[in-house]
């Protein structure tokens, strides 16, 4: 039997489909237009946070490294008060142990005054008065003369009295000196302890603020931006520490040349050979912490600036008479290729970038502004009138 047609039920139930995926249809296209002008509201409105970033790094850079050297500068003469703490601690020590000596050595002497004082009257008592070690007893002998060595007798006696007077006098003040000297000690000792917290506190964060700064370099490194400090707001950020420690752009000095940083150990010499050198070490190390000031070696002109590799923040400068020094390894540098530079004038802070094994400077001399032209820096600076 065949199944009766229903023309209508079945275009009730096409026009109802075609219906619901059109109002679909319409739905998804309404939500992709809505996520377009989503999508262009951020881009239009919302600022590259990668850009502002990069317009920070400069402010934030200035910031750390002034505050490193700050710090330094706190760290150090927090270290000076400890240190004279410490010299004056010793020396109240000193003297207390030279009063209690002396103490004794007074006391023994008036030990010893004592028994002669005693040994003179216990004589005068068995002699009845006469108390001369060599009186006679002969009945016959000159009264004057037994007179005369009585009253010698008695004179020593006086001085005898005298003296041990003398002692206790000062064996009196010696025991006030120890007894206050004693007193005192425990507040010199508060003091030391409050030196040694304050100079724990300032290396503590003067540390944190080198690791900053250290931090900062490695992104300023693999951004690719190692862009040089500002050096008038480094100054102003600096603070009041001194104009001639903070004057990066007029530090010269009266010699035409100088030393790359002033204080220093040397590690690494021209010539080492080690796991870290292919080919043998080719310049002179100087160990100083992250942020110590750079200066540049003589007059001359920049001719490069390096933003990683080995030698991470680096500089090359020009001299007049044909020779090149660079400087590798810095955390921030104040100069740009193309600025002159005088003897002594700040042109970076020590860092730790590149290949390295900790904060120091390395500094070469070269023939050439490139790699491969290095000779001994030392002798270099020797003949220079410039000793290391």
């Amino acid at each position: 039997m065949r199944r009766p047609y229903r023309p209508s039920r079945r275009r009730h139930w096409t026009d109802w489909t075609r219906q619901t995926h059109r109002t679909r249809r319409t739905r998804r296209h309404r939500g992709a237009v809505l996520c377009a002008l989503c999508v262009a509201v951020c881009l239009l409105g919302v600022p590259d946070s990668s850009a502002a970033g990069a317009g920070r790094m400069p402010d934030r850079l200035v910031r750390v490294s002034s505050q490193v050297f700050r710090l330094a500068e706190e760290a150090g003469r927090a270290r000076q008060r400890y240190e004279s703490g410490v010299w004056a601690a010793k020396e109240q020590t000193a003297g207390v142990r030279g009063v209690a000596r002396q103490l004794r050595q007074q006391r023994i002497v008036s030990s010893a005054l004592r028994e002669d004082a005693g040994a003179a009257a216990r004589a005068q008592y068995r002699t009845g008065g006469f108390t001369a070690a060599d009186a006679p007893t002969a009945a016959s002998d000159d009264p004057m003369e037994l007179l005369g060595r009585q009253s010698s007798a008695e004179r020593r006696r006086e001085l005898l009295a005298a003296s041990l007077g003398e002692t206790d006098r000062r064996s009196r003040e010696l025991a006030a000196r120890e007894q206050s000297a004693a007193a005192s000690w425990p507040a010199a000792e508060e003091d030391l302890a409050r030196l040694r917290a304050e100079r724990r506190v300032a290396d503590r964060r003067l540390a944190a603020a080198r690791g900053e700064l250290d931090a900062m370099a490695r992104a300023a490194i693999a951004g690719g931006r190692c862009e040089p400090l500002d050096r008038e707001r480094f100054t102003t950020a600096a603070g009041a520490y001194g104009p001639a420690a903070v004057d990066t752009a007029g530090a010269a000095e009266e010699a035409d040349w100088a030393r790359p940083v002033l204080s220093y150990e040397l590690s690494a010499g021209y010539g080492d050979s080690g796991a870290s050198w292919a080919r043998g070490h080719t310049g002179q190390d100087f160990a100083v912490p992250t942020g110590t000031p750079v200066r540049s070696v003589g007059a001359g002109t920049v001719v490069s600036a390096g933003c990683g590799g080995p030698f991470g923040i680096s500089l090359v400068i020009r001299h007049a008479d044909g020779w090149y020094s660079q400087y590798a390894h810095l955390s921030a540098s104040f100069v740009a290729p193309g600025e002159p530079v005088l003897p002594g004038q700040w042109i970076g802070l020590s860092g730790t970038t590149g290949n390295s094994t900790g904060p120091h400077l390395h500094f070469e001399i070269r023939t050439k502004p490139g790699y491969g032209s290095a000779v001994d820096p030392v002798a270099w600076l020797r003949v220079r009138g410039v000793r290391l």
